[in-house]
């Protein structure tokens, strides 16, 4: 497992010096890479690979100006996302074939540019006040959650598309285990949209779910549970689950948290986990799925979670993160609980918790 307290500086000076040099220019290069997907450029460049393409004939196909082109096929040169074949004629790269083509990485792309990108100027300023300083720039709200329904498109998409990718790839590996001692109740805390209840009822066709969320996310996944003829067995609580005394559904012989406690403080984490814990028995079993740095097999997941964990400094609710998995361990303690199976999910980045009254 990668764990970045454990990583050797073995650098050299030269180099180190390089990757910081390059870093002050990450943001301007970021949006060079965009820009040269999302006007097609990269793709002319990628159709022509054989022969190659010239900034005139890309120009005079996509109807851009000229000086955009060439400036855009130059800058992605050092980028690496293209390469030179002969002068003035430009060929896709490795690299130009990713981030062109791959869904995970036009998800985080736009995740990042559509979502984060405005707000991140204001980082500082969440740092030093533990307040989502960069919300601003998506709308009026304390914390994002307020106002998921009502973000404007392509935000709206960009958010969603980014929460579902890595939520819905585990589902289909961790269903044997949530379904082994066939439940009849799920309580689906954070239900958001309503995707896990949804996939649930056609993974089993006896099972019935609440999910506890805010309203407007209830009411986002009531309409789409109606439209699938699901109302008899998804049903909704409403509910804000850090208001002092909150009072969960009491009869879910699973409770599921998928990528919800991450939306939270330490200290708020106790406080949903000590609350929903009083709505169990020994019987019933809390799952938390979740993606933690330190879990990963490889740095690049870890540098991406990284990165989720300021977009919840800045953009999301200013005190949140993604966690080490030995913080969120202790959270479920604190708060009377116990894990009793650690599962990492394969071939997959997330670990789920299976946790019981201790």
């Amino acid at each position: 497992m990668y764990d970045g307290h454990f990583e050797i500086d073995n650098l050299s000076t030269d180099d180190a010096k390089r990757q910081a040099d390059m870093l002050a220019w990450h943001p301007i290069m970021f949006q060079v890479a965009r820009v040269l997907s999302s006007t097609g450029i990269l793709k002319e460049v990628k159709v022509g690979r054989k022969n190659g393409g010239t900034p005139e004939t890309i120009s005079e196909k996509l109807s851009i100006p000229l000086y955009g082109v060439k400036i855009l096929l130059e800058v992605g040169l050092s980028i690496g996302l293209t390469k030179l074949m002969r002068e003035n004629t430009y060929t896709i790269s490795k690299m130009g074939y990713f981030w062109l083509l791959d869904k995970q990485i036009q998800i985080n792309m736009d995740y990042v540019h559509h979502v984060c990108y405005k707000g991140m100027y204001h980082l500082e300023e969440a740092i030093l006040t533990n307040k989502p300083a960069g919300l601003k720039e998506l709308g009026p709200w304390e914390k994002i959650y307020e106002g998921l329904s009502l973000l404007d498109e392509p935000i709206k998409k960009a958010w969603f598309d980014f929460d579902h990718y890595y939520s819905d790839i585990a589902f289909k590996k961790i269903f044997p285990e949530i379904f082994k001692n066939n439940p009849k109740m799920i309580m689906d805390v954070g239900g958001n949209t309503g995707k896990f209840s949804i996939a649930c009822c056609k993974y089993n066709e006896d099972v019935k779910l609440t999910i506890v969320d805010l309203a407007g996310q209830w009411n986002r996944a009531k309409k789409n549970i109606e439209e699938l003829g699901l109302s008899d067995r998804i049903s909704g609580h409403v509910m804000d689950v850090l208001i002092d005394d909150p009072v969960y559904p009491g009869n879910a012989d699973v409770i599921w948290m998928s990528q919800f406690l991450d939306c939270f403080s330490e200290e708020e984490i106790v406080h949903v986990l000590s609350n929903v814990s009083k709505s169990m028995n020994e019987n019933s079993a809390l799952y938390i799925l979740e993606l933690y740095w330190d879990r990963q097999d490889h740095p690049v997941p870890a540098y991406c979670l990284h990165g989720t964990s300021i977009y919840f400094t800045a953009m999301a609710n200013g005190n949140s993160k993604m966690y080490h998995s030995g913080d969120m361990r202790k959270c479920v303690e604190k708060a009377g609980l116990k894990v009793v199976d650690d599962i990492d999910v394969e071939n997959d980045y997330h670990t789920l918790y299976r946790c019981e009254l201790a």
